[in-house]
């Protein structure tokens, strides 16, 4: 399976989780090389009165750090790539300190996470990793000292509740369960609707491909829920909204503008906005029946619906 769609779905989920607490980059460049970091994290100097509850995650992200995230488990290739980042990292750390001829402690330096599904033996062999449950849990491995990194294989984490985040980035039944968990937290978590979001979308993404293999067509099944209960939040929000505005307009009224309401909100919720292209075939859309046209919006790229709304205008 193409890693393109996992990636999108990786750096934006980490970011939507990691930004109430510092600064988040995605896809760094490092300079005259054809590398990206995927994801940068800087701690805020000061800490939020309300951080989010990300339990090992948040504990993972105290310091300055790198994350990867792997769909499949990474090839010595791969991992060598990744130092190779760190290691750059590092090296603007000495320049700054340098500059500002100020003293660096090693345990000061950006720490690299490497996430990934599944960790064969002979991959930790490889890089020298052992097991650092004596200081973080079970499925976190270290490499040498020298180089701050960490592979943490998702499927041997605790499922516990500390580290549900981690685990929501694993594969298969690992993945399926930790679903399941953010689906039974209370309505009002502070986390739950942008996370069915973005596994919504993931869904889309995969699903949007012309051939899907056999992991794909898991895939799809296993982010189903997630994405069905999502689009059933996403409609129930736009009824609301729409209702409300019947109230003041008036029943017969109150019905269209629901329904326009609904669609505006679907759109929004896909497309991340509203533009002057979309909201032109807003009109084109409210002639079809929103059973009819939610699996159409959900599904259809943004080029698909314009076509396709755009022509019977």
């Amino acid at each position: 399976m193409t890693r393109q769609p996992h990636d999108q779905f990786a750096k934006a989920y980490l970011k939507e989780l990691l930004e109430p607490l510092g600064t988040v980059e995605i896809s760094r460049e490092i300079p005259g090389e054809t590398l990206h970091i995927d994801l940068f994290f800087q701690p805020s100097p000061e800490p939020p009165c309300n951080p989010p509850p990300l339990g090992l995650l948040a504990q993972l992200a105290s310091k300055p750090c790198l994350w990867e995230p792997f769909r499949n488990c990474p090839s010595k290739r791969e991992i060598s790539s990744c130092v190779l980042k760190l290691l750059y990292i590092h090296g603007e750390f000495y320049r700054q300190a340098k500059r500002d001829t100020q003293p660096i402690e090693t345990q000061t330096l950006p720490t690299l996470w490497i996430l990934t599904p599944t960790v064969s033996e002979r991959v930790l062999d490889l890089c020298g990793a052992h097991s650092d449950a004596k200081n973080w849990c079970t499925g976190i491995y270290r490499f040498a000292e020298i180089f701050h990194t960490r592979i943490i294989a998702i499927n041997q984490l605790p499922e516990i509740p500390e580290t549900l985040w981690l685990r929501l980035l694993g594969k298969g039944g690992t993945q399926k369960r930790a679903i399941q968990q953010v689906l039974d937290l209370p309505e009002n978590d502070p986390q739950r609707r942008n996370i069915l979001e973005l596994i919504g979308v993931w869904r889309i993404n995969v699903q949007a491909k012309i051939d899907l293999n056999p992991e794909d067509q898991e895939l799809v099944m296993e982010l189903s829920p997630a994405y069905l209960k999502w689009r059933e939040d996403t409609v129930r929000e736009g009824v609301r909204q729409g209702i409300q505005e019947g109230v003041r307009q008036g029943i017969q009224e109150g019905v269209q503008q629901a329904k326009r309401v609904t669609i505006e909100t679907l759109l929004r919720t896909r497309f991340g906005s509203l533009d002057e292209e979309l909201g032109g075939m807003i009109d084109s859309m409210m002639e079809r029946s929103l059973e009819e046209f939610i699996p159409i919006c959900m599904q259809a790229s943004r080029e698909e619906l314009l076509a396709r709304f755009s022509r019977e205008n």
